[in-house]
């Protein structure tokens, strides 16, 4: 049996890893979009199920107004003594000069939860994790932010003590790290294996030259020795590779005594080289022999597609990280949990089930440039061939009025399918481009619509474009427009670096302030 990658597609960056009572979990970042902390499972890596969220209460987290690919950054999943132990950045602003990132941990008898309110740890850098070291002791560490004039702002690698009993750092601190030459050092995490301490980081940031470092001490605090071939893994050699961006990573070792790597990687489309299902997670075996440094079981250490599986037993299920896709048709009472919010939690305030038995009523609120209160729904989308439909009721009084059908990424970069009100007081539908902050509107597409009745609203990506269709009867598909640029959803669109990834919804807009609402009878995404 053979591990395909990505094994978690689409939107599922810096994954950390860890086993518990025989079974591996993945946690990934989820920047804006909540709940936050996305939980995946498995027992043989090669079958993944999603196992739900970390942070599911504003008391845990709060979001509103933070940056867009701010928010959760790099988690780390951990477990000892019966508990499971997560640690986050909550980066709030990230742009400039200044980073302001807060550390916090949270604690589970299980991954399914419920997860504690958060202990704050420190703001002192971002990629914070945590070591449980076989005398009992816990370690905590983070990448060092230092943001003065002529300084690396990659500081380092902090190192303290955490005092689980008095939830506080104490001792002393000390930069056990700096880097290599490859620089932007960050992602720590630390293993203990034959006596030595083993500090995985990654450098080189987080687009093509990203990669994983490992270094090695007898001592915790080190000094630490870099590996003699380092990196351990990445694709910035060679950019012929179908896994592309290999980096930020974390190690597992299975009950048969072999090794993985999880990290995070990108697909990007070709010639135009962007990634618009993001940043992704990746499975790689490693060779580790006693007293020896880590390798590629493969012999390289450029990423493989396909990865020999360690042959244990798997779930009962068939793994639902390659297809989470299917129809939502909002008759039961809670939101299917592959549908995620931006910066706001979901609430009966905006979102609701049982409004209107057998849909989803959302009630528009703020712009789609909104940092603070959008009334937006989305599913990640995991596959570069994606059809996402819906249908909805919708009856604008106005042109500050909108719902309908969004390809997004985040505020400055969307494709939306919506429906609103013309100067005449007619119902239409057409189509809003955010293309790297410019608003596009495309006034030879707006299309009347009846007076009354539900429309049917349709988008069908493939690879770099995006199609857009509307209809007024079930499956009968009238086209909008031309194709338009999918690569306007992807990390790379008119940014230095991105994080996220793309995502297909429903979202109502008011700008009035009146909060009128559009009710959706389903939602489908789908392979095309």
């Amino acid at each position: 049996m053979k591990i395909i990658n990505p094994v978690l597609p689409g939107f599922h960056p810096d994954p950390s890893i860890c086993k518990a009572e025989g079974e591996f979990f993945i946690a990934s970042s989820t920047f804006q979009w909540l709940p936050g902390v996305r939980f995946h499972r498995s027992k043989d890596l090669v079958n993944w199920k999603m196992a739900g969220y970390a942070l599911t209460r504003k008391s845990q987290l709060d979001l509103i107004g933070v940056e867009d690919n701010a928010g959760v950054w790099a988690p780390c999943l951990s477990y000892s003594n019966g508990i499971f132990f997560l640690i986050f950045t909550n980066v709030i602003a990230w742009t400039g000069a200044y980073k302001d990132a807060h550390n916090y941990l949270v604690t589970s008898n299980s991954i399914e939860g419920s997860w504690s309110e958060p202990v704050y740890i420190n703001s002192s850098g971002f990629d914070p994790s945590l070591f449980h070291d076989d005398d009992g002791r816990m370690w905590f560490l983070n990448m060092l932010w230092d943001h003065r004039m002529g300084q690396n702002p990659f500081g380092g690698i902090l190192l303290q003590e955490y005092d689980f009993e008095k939830k506080q750092l104490i001792g002393s601190v000390k930069n056990i790290f700096k880097g290599t030459e490859l620089g932007l050092v960050e992602g720590p995490h630390l293993y203990k294996k034959d006596g030595w301490y083993y500090l995985l980081t990654a450098e080189g940031g987080t687009s093509w030259n990203h990669a994983a470092t490992i270094a090695r001490s007898k001592n915790i605090d080190g000094p630490y020795e870099v590996m003699p071939h380092n990196p351990l893994c990445t694709s910035r050699y060679n950019d012929t590779l179908e896994l592309q961006r290999a980096g930020h990573g974390s190690l597992v070792e299975t009950e048969n005594g072999q090794w993985y790597l999880a990290h995070l990687c990108g697909r990007p489309v070709m010639p135009k080289r962007k990634c618009i299902l993001g940043r992704e997670t990746a499975l790689q075996a490693l060779h580790w022999p006693k007293d020896s440094w880590p390798s590629l079981a493969h012999g390289s250490n450029e990423p493989a597609v396909e990865v020999k599986a360690p042959g244990l037993s798997p779930f009962p299920f068939s793994s639902d990280s390659k297809n989470s896709y299917g129809m939502d048709d909002f008759t039961t009472s809670t939101l299917n949990p592959e549908f995620n919010s931006l910066r706001d939690h979901v609430d009966k305030s905006w979102l609701s089930l049982d409004a209107r038995p057998g849909f989803l009523r959302i009630t528009g609120r703020e712009s789609l440039y909104s940092k603070h209160h959008q009334s937006l729904v989305a599913r990640r989308i995991t596959n570069l061939n994606t059809g996402a439909s819906c249908s909805t009721e919708f009856y604008p009084e106005t042109f500050s009025q909108m719902a309908g059908l969004i390809f997004y990424y985040d505020t400055t970069n969307h494709h939306y399918l919506r429906i609103t009100k013309n100067s005449s007081g007619e119902r239409t539908v057409g189509i809003i481009t955010c293309d790297g902050g410019e608003h596009r509107e495309y006034p030879d597409y707006e299309t009347v619509l009846p007076k009354e009745g539900e429309i049917f609203l349709k988008g069908v990506m493939t690879g770099s474009t995006l199609q857009f269709y509307y209809g007024t009867i079930k499956e009968q598909w009238i086209k909008l427009g031309t194709p338009l640029d999918a690569t306007v959803i992807s990390d790379e669109n008119k940014a230095e670096v991105k994080f996220t990834g793309a995502f297909a919804g429903m979202c109502v807009q008011d700008l009035k302030g009146t909060r009128l609402f559009a009710d959706f009878d389903w939602f489908l995404i789908e392979t095309v």
